[in-house]
């Protein structure tokens, strides 16, 4: 039992690292450039539209939970924004903290993140093939000053009085499926935006939690992108703008298998105080 115990976790382990890897690629390669494009790329276009005059004595302040490795954290303070990121995993944090504080040039490091790939190759060379890390110098990126990233599961972290209205802007980007209890992250959103604040949105609804059974933290809420609408105007958002986005997530862009996801993208303003309340 013992053996099968530590069997199961170092198999679980690796399967982190793994996934981790994956993500390197996605947020800070080259090949991974594309993916960004899909996903990170109308973000910014859309933040970029929304707040045209920004001030660098005062700039808007952004949260991106779920930032991952951080590079769309980054590239929103490249844009102007007082930008934080969020995100509880360990793994991510750890590597993130690297990259971000500790590379030294652009290309500095070759990994091989599709070695472990042992199915769908067309070829021994695509396999493995090194990438080099990171695409840019994090440091000379030319972030604002203020960018940080903050570690701690979103709930806990965000849901405490001094963040009551304290966010211009909310991203979250494969992020809103990750909830035990979506409908509290929608809450939590709506809290911390200013009124007149925007919550951009991009991702699918692939529920972590579904199917798990047993302990009450293991809890899962699973609503349609219909309900999460509802539920999101119930809160006091209002939709500007919303439409499908196909991407790919952490794919090996020379692998036979492609998985895509339509995504859900959408702006949505928080209403005034005043404005939320007359709502019958």
């Amino acid at each position: 039992m013992v053996l099968l115990l530590l069997t199961y976790n170092l198999s679980l382990l690796l399967s982190q690292v793994r996934c981790i890897i994956r993500n390197v690629v996605r947020d800070w390669a080259v090949e991974g450039q594309k993916e960004r494009d899909q996903c990170y790329k109308p973000i910014l276009e859309e933040l970029n539209s929304l707040f045209p005059n920004r001030s660098k004595e005062s700039p808007p302040a952004c949260l991106v939970p779920g930032a991952g490795l951080g590079r769309l954290a980054l590239d929103i303070s490249c844009l102007g924004f007082i930008s934080q990121g969020n995100e509880f995993s360990y793994y991510m944090m750890i590597c993130s903290s690297f990259i971000l504080n500790h590379c030294e040039t652009a290309g500095e490091w070759t990994i091989y993140p599709w070695i472990h790939s042992n199915c769908n190759s067309l070829s021994d060379s695509d396999q493995l093939r090194p990438v080099s890390i990171p695409d840019i110098h994090p440091a000379s990126a030319g972030i604002t000053e203020g960018f940080s990233m903050c570690g701690g599961d979103f709930v806990e972290v965000y849901s405490d009085a001094s963040q009551i209205g304290a966010w211009d802007a909310v991203v979250t980007c494969f992020f809103i499926d990750t909830a035990h209890n979506i409908v509290e992250y929608i809450e939590i959103i709506s809290q911390i935006l200013k009124d007149g604040g925007v919550w951009i949105n991009l991702g699918p609804l692939l529920y972590h939690f579904a199917d798990t059974y047993g302990q009450d933290d293991e809890m899962s809420i699973e609503l349609s992108l219909e309900d999460v609408k509802r539920i999101a105007l119930n809160y006091g958002l209002e939709f500007e703008k919303e439409r499908t986005i196909e991407t790919t997530y952490t794919t090996n862009p020379k692998s036979m298998m492609q998985n895509r996801y339509f995504a859900a993208f959408w702006t949505m303003r928080k209403k005034s105080a005043a404005t939320h309340q007359q709502v019958p």
